[in-house]
């Protein structure tokens, strides 16, 4: 069976779901795009990750909402709003947070900390933090 860590899945139109290659990297969001670009801005890309460092980049997405789910651990999320508004909200096992389109956003990790990410991924932008 896929393991969710290394395989993301794409959940598309007509309620499909979808293994995708191992996650090698940025670029490869923009292979993800050319992939799954049939089903628009509905499609979701289901990523988990596992942080013992605070992110050392930015992303955004602007064609939907990114929920972020802490599954172990704290971790702080920090937004950039499409508006120039900023916050943080502190997340812990259980709990969520929402990047709106076109937030830009990065954490910080407090110990090791898990999270499963669904994201509206086509269109992802990344920038240095």
């Amino acid at each position: 069976m896929p393991n969710l860590f290394e395989y993301p899945l794409h959940l598309g139109l007509g309620a499909t779901a979808t293994t995708q290659p191992p996650f090698t990297g940025m670029d490869w969001y923009e292979a993800y795009g050319a992939r799954n670009a049939s089903d628009g801005a509905e499609g979701r890309l289901v990523t988990m990750y596992r942080f013992s460092e605070n992110w050392d980049s930015w992303e955004m997405h602007p064609l939907g909402d990114e929920v972020v789910l802490c599954l172990s651990a704290r971790m702080t999320l920090h937004q950039e709003h499409a508006d120039g508004s900023t916050a943080s909200a502190a997340i812990g096992a259980g709990e969520y947070a929402i990047n709106p389109p076109g937030c830009w956003h990065t954490a910080d990790i407090e110990g090791e900390a898990t999270a499963l990410f669904i994201t509206a991924g086509l269109g992802t932008e990344h920038r240095p933090r």
